[in-house]
Formats: structure tokens, C-alpha cells, sequence
């Protein structure tokens, strides 16, 4: 079988590059190969609180050099959503500079004086008087949007509601079902492929979760890559109806440019950055461990 041309991957960014603060072992290196490969990327992600220069920053902090070119936000995505839907409206956002900043790059208003559309996106502080007001404005006739579904996003001291439930709240609390612009609306992965220039065929999508990262990759015609490296793992892989192109154990397992779908691997265990200042029980001493192949045995370089 001829090998399948890869030009292009968009690449999870949470459980597949870092998991919370700490860079996943290999992401450094698999970043690396693709700019010496000549190949395109962009970074993905649900979350819609900090702007492309601020994560630019964040990731930055973790070892990892991402410019803001390169990373695509559910905010952005949002932005350019209501952009292509009704040019030079109103919003009133509950959410952070993240989605602010994208919908005042788009020449859109904020106001809450009977607004085009109510646009919920991610914040650590959700105000009740926000959310009322939210509902008041959904209930007065304004277009109900929301950044992304996600329950819960992570933290440090753990799980926090994310804007998915706070959208359940508003829902329940109106009766109108907010249309999620991120993932897994293949929408949010459409308008990656359109800010790279990038055609699916030749394009793959890297996440670690089944019912968003692989699904909207699936909707949108891309390959798929589930990494084990963060939320799902690999007895929740069958509870679904579809599967993913290849499952590695994290990014350091999948090679530059092969074509993964002719990729003969077996996922083993899930590898997970340590914490700031643990050994290193990785057995690479800071090198990307090789691929996992179906004897379950690890080669390394």
C-alpha cells in the first residue's frame, strides 16, 4: 500500500503537549522534527480564557516554542464563526481576554443592551449576576453561543466546571440550547484546515480524547491519533462506535510524517510528565522513547 502524504497535523494542546504546567516527555522533539520536516501545524484547543499570545507564553514556560500563528483557540474560532454568520454585531460575553480580545478583533460590540448574540466561554470566576443577566438577554430574543461543551477543564487543585455545564445551567434556566463552536464541532476543525491552507486528506489530528479531539477529526475527514497521555485511556476506547486511525502511548510514539495508518503499534503505558523536580523514572533521561510495537516491548533510541 502506497504511503499516505502527511503535510499538516493539528495538535491537541492539554494531554497531548502539557498536562497542567509540565511539558509531556517528547512534545519538544516531536515539534521540533515537524519544523525540520517542513511540515505545517497548528495547536488546538477548547480553551477559551487566555489569548494565542498568552499561551504562546504559557507553553513557553513549559520548554515549549509555539509562536501565536500557530495556535487556534475555541475563542478565535468562535470570533471568526459570528464574523461569517453576522459581520460588525453586538455580544454580551461572559468569559475572559481570550474571547474579548477575538470578538474585538472582528469589530464586534460588547454591550449588554439587546445584543446580537450572549456568547459563554470559559473564566475561573463565573458571576452569578453574569449568568443571570445572560439569561435574561437569551430569554429577551439574543442568539445563545457557546465557545466549546466541555464539563469540566482542568486545574491544579483539579476539576472545575467549564462552559459546558455553566451553558446546562443557562439552558435549563431558558429553554434555548446554546450552538458550541469548539470541539468536537467539526466546524472549529474546518477553520483550522482554513487558516493553514491545509486539505484533510493530508492532514492529522493528534488528541488525547475520544469524544472530542477523534470525533471531530473523524466529522471532518482527517486521520486520527488518540494519545494515552491524557484523558481517555485505552479500556474507554471501545466503549465508542468509532475508533481513532492509531492509538500511541504519547506524542513521543508517532513519527514525523508516517503515514499512520500504517502504523503497527500497541499502546502500553501512558506516558505523563513528572512533577517539578521528581526523577526521571522514564528510563530516557530526558530522550523521547521510541515506538511501542505490538510485542508490548519499547525500543529506545
Amino acid at each position: 500500500m502506497a504511503e499516505h502524504l502527511i503535510e499538516n497535523y493539528l495538535i491537541d494542546m492539554d494531554g497531548v503537549l502539557v498536562h497542567e504546567e509540565h511539558p509531556i516527555p517528547g512534545a519538544d522533539a516531536f515539534l521540533a522534527g515537524i519544523g525540520e520536516a517542513g511540515l505545517g501545524f497548528l495547536v488546538l484547543t477548547n480553551n477559551s480564557i487566555y489569548t494565542a499570545r498568552d499561551l504562546s507564553a504559557r507553553l513557553a514556560g513549559a520548554g515549549l516554542t509555539i509562536p501565536p500563528e500557530r495556535i487556534w483557540t475555541s475563542a478565535l474560532a468562535t470570533a471568526l464563526f459570528l464574523h461569517t454568520q453576522r459581520p460588525r454585531g453586538s455580544a454580551y460575553v461572559v468569559g475572559e481576554a481570550g474571547l474579548t480580545t477575538a470578538l474585538h478583533d472582528i469589530g464586534y460590540v460588547l454591550s449588554d443592551r439587546s445584543p446580537d448574540y450572549v456568547v459563554l466561554g470559559e473564566t475561573r470566576t463565573y458571576s452569578f449576576e453574569a449568568i443571570t443577566k445572560a439569561v435574561r438577554l437569551v430569554r429577551d430574543g439574543a442568539r445563545f453561543i457557546a465557545t466549546n461543551p466541555d464539563p469540566t477543564g482542568p486545574s491544579v487543585e483539579g476539576l472545575l466546571p467549564a462552559t459546558g455545564a455553566v451553558a446546562a445551567m443557562i439552558t435549563r434556566a431558558t429553554g434555548v440550547t446554546p450552538y458550541f463552536v469548539g470541539k468536537p464541532n467539526p466546524l472549529m476543525m474546518r477553520s483550522a484546515l482554513n487558516t493553514l491552507s491545509a486539505h484533510s486528506e493530508t492532514t492529522v489530528v493528534i488528541g488525547d480524547r475520544m469524544d472530542t479531539d477523534v470525533v471531530a477529526g473523524l466529522e471532518a475527514g482527517m486521520d486520527t491519533v488518540l494519545v494515552l497521555s491524557g484523558i481517555t485511556s485505552i479500556t474507554d476506547v471501545d466503549r465508542f462506535p468509532y475508533r481513532p486511525t492509531a492509538i500511541v502511548d504519547s506524542i513521543a510514539q508517532l513519527p514525523v510524517g508516517r503515514d499512520v495508518r500504517t502504523l503497527d503499534s500497541m499502546p502500553t503505558a501512558a506516558v505523563r510528565p513528572a512533577p517539578a523536580g521528581a526523577p526521571d523514572r522514564t528510563g530516557t533521561h530526558g530522550r523521547s522513547p521510541g515506538p511501542v510495537h505490538t510485542s508490548g516491548s519499547t525500543t529506545r533510541g
